[in-house]
């Protein structure tokens, strides 16, 4: 059993992690949703929401746009980060996400690995002595 949180405002996935309405709460065993619910933000304080949806017994949250502390935080609550989730209805992500289709950005711990690091090699074989 699963539970993932959803930032959401008007019905939609909120892009600003900090300015979302409720939280949208799914469970979801195996490849459906049992049950949902609403949840109230807390007072967005630093390290505030990965608290209270840890509280709350939360295990993944999918997100839009969120920085990279708050990130490590939900981290280190034994949540699971997904972030550049579309602005779509949340039961819709959950769906994509239960289907495995669901399209999101990089995790958290891979936000560099990727960018211009391809130019090192063949550095490493000159010796000074």
């Amino acid at each position: 059993m699963r539970k993932i949180a959803i930032p959401t405002l008007n019905g939609h996935l909120s892009a600003h992690f900090g300015g979302s309405e409720y939280f949208s709460i799914f469970d979801i065993n195996e490849s459906s949703i049992t049950s949902e619910a609403l949840l109230p933000t807390p007072e967005h304080t630093p390290g505030a929401y990965p608290k209270y949806l840890a509280d709350h017994g939360v295990t993944d949250v999918i997100l839009g746009g969120v920085g990279q502390r708050a990130v490590e935080i939900f981290n280190e609550n034994g949540i699971n980060v997904y972030t550049g989730a579309p602005a779509i209805n949340p039961k819709d992500l959950v769906l994509q996400f239960i289907a495995g289709t669901l399209i999101v950005g990089e995790n958290s711990c891979d936000s560099d690995h990727d960018h211009d690091h391809h130019h090192e090699h063949g550095h490493g074989h000159h010796h000074h002595h």
